[in-house]
């Protein structure tokens, strides 16, 4: 990255890349960890994590895998056009089916039950993880309720993790997938940050991307970039890092609200900030206003 030895950076701090390491315990996301790790040893079937695109779900799935990978034996499905034929070939790859079974597509959900209590009886539990589940065939939701079922005398065999955008809930709410519906036990939503969320985000992911030198983003910066982001992570990366690349630009080590400014002209979704002449015109016309009722009352009297 062209900045990094400018600011004395290790690694880009901003990188969208869902790398868990980068992962900082914010409420929604320790919450929402919470919620998923609880389930679990519950022995919940189903658990269903929504979230606007952008606010970290592919991370925390990331992270979650981190974190479970000595617990269970993890399925991720990041592929939102898998059909339901090719997930129960990926899940029985996972766990160690013959690849032999794959074409008999009628005895495979057999054959992945078959070794799903054998797992089970070397004490190995399976976990399934679908990011951008909202995009997932009706088919393949199907058949994730399906394996959702499988079951021993006293337990699951396997248990599955929901992540996806607030569209899984309006998909979710057919009555096509009720069955599906009525077996998602426990839900969290992700929210966007606030604006001390913001500035203690922005301050970790620089410390933890190597940086060791004076604040580099002050307050009004990044209540700027919180205005134009609305809170969601990927918009903070998004902005900051291009307002890293301005400032090395201009061989400066100061983040200004202009740079700012200039970075959010230049990202589509962000939210334009007001410029100075409108909060100066706004300012002025609520003057105007007040002298005017003023004159007004007084001339009452």
């Amino acid at each position: 990255m062209i900045y990094l030895q400018h600011f004395g950076l290790e690694k880009a701090p901003f990188s969208l890349t869902a790398d868990p390491q980068f992962y900082i315990d914010f409420i929604p996301h320790k919450e929402a960890l919470e919620v998923i790790t609880t389930a679990l040893s519950f022995g919940e079937s189903i658990l269903k994590i929504t979230g606007e695109v952008g606010t970290g779900k592919t991370l925390l799935c990331n992270k979650l895998q981190q974190e479970l990978a000595e617990q269970y034996l993890i399925c991720t499905i990041d592929n939102a056009y898998l059909s339901a034929h090719e997930l129960r070939c990926l899940l029985a790859n996972k766990i160690g089916v013959d690849k032999a079974e794959f074409d008999e597509q009628f005895l495979l959900t057999e054959k992945i039950k078959e070794r799903l209590l054998v797992l089970l009886n070397e004490g190995r539990k399976v976990l399934v993880l679908v990011d951008e589940a909202q995009a997932l065939p009706d088919a393949t939701l199907e058949a994730l309720r399906l394996f959702s079922n499988l079951e021993s005398d006293a337990t699951k065999l396997l248990q599955v993790v929901l992540f996806g955008q607030p569209e899984l809930d309006v998909r979710l709410a057919d009555n096509k997938l009720r069955q599906l519906r009525q077996r998602i036990t426990f839900s969290y939503q992700l929210r966007a940050l606030s604006d001390n969320e913001i500035e203690h985000y922005i301050s970790e992911r620089l410390k933890q991307a190597g940086y060791r030198g004076a604040r580099l983003f002050s307050r009004s910066v990044c209540r700027k970039i919180s205005q134009a982001s609305r809170g969601i992570p990927r918009l903070i990366n998004v902005l900051a890092h291009k307002v890293l690349i301005l400032s090395y630009g201009q061989q400066d080590y100061k983040i200004t609200p202009k740079l700012v400014k200039e970075a959010v002209t230049d990202t589509e979704d962000a939210y334009a900030l007001p410029s100075m002449s409108k909060w100066w015109l706004l300012l002025a016309s609520f003057i105007t206003l007040n002298i005017a009722l003023l004159l007004w009352w007084k001339g009452l009297l």
